[in-house]
């Protein structure tokens, strides 16, 4: 689990010079990257308003702006400030809004070809690894894609099987309650058993929720939370 320390590094860059820069210099963030051109625009850099974007065959790069995103693809020059398609702020809204354990329980069942995506960033999903941000423990909720049966998952701590709590999804039901029975605390490894292979999650706690969509996407990357950042541009860019 966890990133490369050049990524880490360049994260750690990203979040520095977001201090360092006026707010005016600074119009986007780049939550995803991919292409050629990557390594010149990885996740975390900041895009100026009137920054030439120049992006190659095959690149396709999404700037988180304002709680909005864009969606560059390459080959051209672009230019952040120049009108182009956008994401509806509604959606960053449905996906951080933080919901009841008895709300939005039932899920589609998922048939062939249907692509099912988490469509909430504090449900954990019980297929990714990695660490998870929180903006609530209490009660932590699971998230499977498939719903077309009941499923009872397994919950412990990484060498601690022994002490494995159940996680029962009903049929047709997206959201399994992970109770208290195993403690939650940061800087452990939990182990989901049950699917095809084990899933590793850990946690952090925030003490804060941004409002604003890029300052949510950097307190995503400054914990490492990549998963929910790449959750986060994946349903922004629909």
């Amino acid at each position: 689990m966890g990133l490369p320390n050049k990524t880490l590094l360049a994260i750690a860059g990203a979040a520095a010079a977001l201090m360092l820069v006026p707010e005016a210099a600074h119009a986007g963030t780049v939550v995803a990257s991919s292409g050629p051109s990557s390594e010149q625009y990885p996740v975390g850099t900041q895009i100026g308003d009137t920054q030439r974007i120049t992006l190659r065959n095959g690149d396709v790069l999404t700037v988180l702006d304002g709680g909005r995103t864009r969606t560059f693809r390459g080959p051209g020059t672009f230019v952040l400030a120049r009108r182009g398609a956008r994401s509806d702020n509604r959606t960053l809204a449905a996906l951080t809004t933080r919901r009841s354990s008895d709300r939005a329980r039932t899920g589609a069942v998922r048939g062939d070809g249907e692509n099912v995506t988490n469509p909430n960033l504090w449900y954990v999903d019980i297929s990714q690894s990695g660490t998870i941000c929180l903006a609530n423990p209490d009660p932590l909720q699971l998230w499977r894609a498939d719903t077309s049966e009941a499923a009872t998952y397994s919950v412990s701590r990484a060498g601690s099987e022994g002490e494995a709590i159940a996680v029962t999804f009903p049929e047709r039901e997206m959201l399994g309650i992970w109770d208290g029975a195993v403690q939650l605390r940061e800087g452990e490894t939990y182990v989901i058993s049950g699917g095809t292979t084990p899933t590793e999650v850990n946690f952090v706690f925030l003490q804060d929720i941004p409002e604003d969509g890029e300052e949510l996407a950097l307190t995503l990357l400054a914990n490492n939370c990549t998963v929910q950042l790449d959750q986060m541009a994946r349903a922004l860019a629909e």
